[in-house]
């Protein structure tokens, strides 16, 4: 069943618990639980006969995702009929899941009274999953040094297993070398992008960027390229090739791009799909993988359109650009409503889905201003304008400053931490970088001052965050009084 209060009042009418499956239709993982966990019979009957199943698109609903998932698909998790967590895990084996069904089964009928009749004091006393625990706001350097401090100075990178090609941080230490061309910070982004473009993590056959790698020398690519990745790094390859005038970091960027525009990009009417699924060992055989084209997602379509106009004067390329404002235009006008801002998923020719998400609005936003800085057209500043109108109408915290994650949800859908608004740590850094280029391009200071707050709303989160405060700094970099030009973006 879908999240939906219709599957959570038949748990509470059956008394039993809710498995909670979220998958991605890209995950390899996922997939084979489903090849082989929930087709065993013996599991297709213990769930039938003691559980409420419900299964979520984690890319269809982050929100859901982001509030029971645990960063990792599929996740697999059990609520009471009120929504609230009882326990999770990741990919189970069929005999894992089987003993795990029975023992939340003996464990609810063990409580079921309890359960079912002080839901409201099980909301309560949970916490909530994403909000990050505030800690004394410390000086910007002392941030930049706690960014750095889980570089791998052998292979490049953050952080260990599994390793993701994590941009902000290396944007930063960018940005930071364009005015000390302190070496140390160039090593840094070189042996990164050394270590992640030649290597596991590159495809060399095909082109592109994995998700993630399982080892910390990236070997072991996971077998998924998805669009908002190849789009956070085709940029930063650009600008590293700007910046540090290194030639094969451009080489490398035009052959990312070329991958994107072969197999993800839609050449007749635009846009961008989320991804190409490709079976371990495939080596190299993309001819025969699945491209998913039924979806386009706003946030991870605006952030392509960006890197491609940036790719565009960068290649000179000016097909590339234009290629790039009709995709930019299809998905906005596929997921636009005047005043309800831009839904997450179009799906031609069904229309658009899931509104209210901030990710949206401001990535949107934020591609219209990479669009009125290539052309000079006042209407896409216009909607960058609207868009972030619409964030602070329908998401701004009065009482603490920043922004929620969504709107309010539906009533159908308000269930256990769905009834909680979060105010995530990396969207907010970004909603203050944007609001920043927004005052900039339009010259309404009310855009810096609300930045400023944005900011200072998650300042204390930050000293928490490792690498990822590297949004922060970076959006405390951009200055509010000029227009920061698409290359060096």
């Amino acid at each position: 069943m879908p999240w939906a209060i219709d599957a959570f009042a038949r748990a509470r009418h059956e008394a039993k618990p809710v498995l909670l499956s979220i998958v991605t239709p890209w995950s390899e993982a996922c997939a084979e639980m489903d090849r082989t966990t929930y087709a065993d019979a013996g599991i297709a009957a213990a769930i039938g006969n003691d559980f409420v199943p419900v299964r979520v698109d984690a890319d269809r609903r982050p929100d859901i995702a982001e509030r029971y998932g645990l960063d990792v698909w599929p996740t697999t998790a059990f609520l009471t009929p009120d929504g609230a967590m009882i326990t999770g895990g990741l990919f189970m084996p069929a005999d894992r899941l089987l003993a795990a069904l029975a023992q939340v089964r003996d464990a609810f009928v063990a409580r079921r009274d309890e359960l079912l009749d002080s839901h409201e004091r099980w909301h309560a006393a949970e916490p909530a999953p994403t909000h990050p625990s505030p800690s004394t706001p410390v000086s910007d350097a002392e941030l930049e040094t706690l960014v750095f401090e889980s570089f791998d100075v052998e292979h490049g990178g953050f952080g260990g297993a599994p390793k993701f090609p994590l941009t902000a941080p290396l944007a930063l230490a960018l940005e930071l070398y364009e005015g000390s061309r302190d070496a140390g910070l160039a090593q840094i982004v070189q042996t990164s992008l050394d270590g992640m473009g030649w290597g596991p993590l590159y495809d060399e056959n095909d082109g592109g960027f994995y998700r993630c790698a399982a080892e910390p020398d990236w070997s072991a690519p996971q077998p998924e390229k998805l669009l908002e990745t190849n789009a956070a790094l085709l940029r930063l390859y650009l600008d590293a090739a700007d910046i540090l005038r290194v030639a094969r970091y451009r080489e490398r960027a035009a052959e990312t791009l070329r991958f994107v525009q072969t197999w993800l990009a839609d050449p007749v009417d635009g846009g961008w799909m989320v991804s190409v699924p490709v079976p371990p060992g495939a080596g190299g055989a993309l001819a025969g993988a699945l491209v998913r084209g039924d979806v386009f997602y706003a946030g991870w379509n605006a952030a392509m359109a960006g890197a491609a106009l940036r790719a565009s004067l960068s290649f000179d390329d000016k097909s590339l650009g234009e290629f790039a404002l009709k995709s930019l235009e299809r998905v906005l006008i596929g997921c636009y409503r005047p005043g309800a801002g831009v839904a997450h998923c179009y799906e031609p020719p069904h229309g658009a889905s899931v509104r209210g998400l901030l990710d949206d609005q401001m990535a949107m936003a934020d591609a219209q201003l990479d669009a009125y800085e290539a052309t000079g057209n006042i209407v896409y500043e216009m909607m960058a304008q609207e868009l972030a109108h619409y964030a602070v109408r329908t998401m701004w915290d009065e009482r603490g400053g920043g922004f929620f994650d969504r709107s309010e949800v539906e009533v159908e859908e308000r269930i256990g931490r769905m009834r909680d608004r979060v105010k995530p740590f990396v969207a907010n850094c970004e909603a203050g970088r944007i609001l920043k280029r927004l005052a900039a391009a339009t010259g309404d200071q009310s855009f810096a001052a609300l930045a400023d707050a944005t900011l200072a709303a998650v300042a204390a989160q930050a000293a928490a965050q490792g690498p990822l405060a590297a949004y922060y700094l970076r959006a405390r970099r951009v200055p509010a009084g000029q227009s920061d030009k698409l290359a060096g973006k």
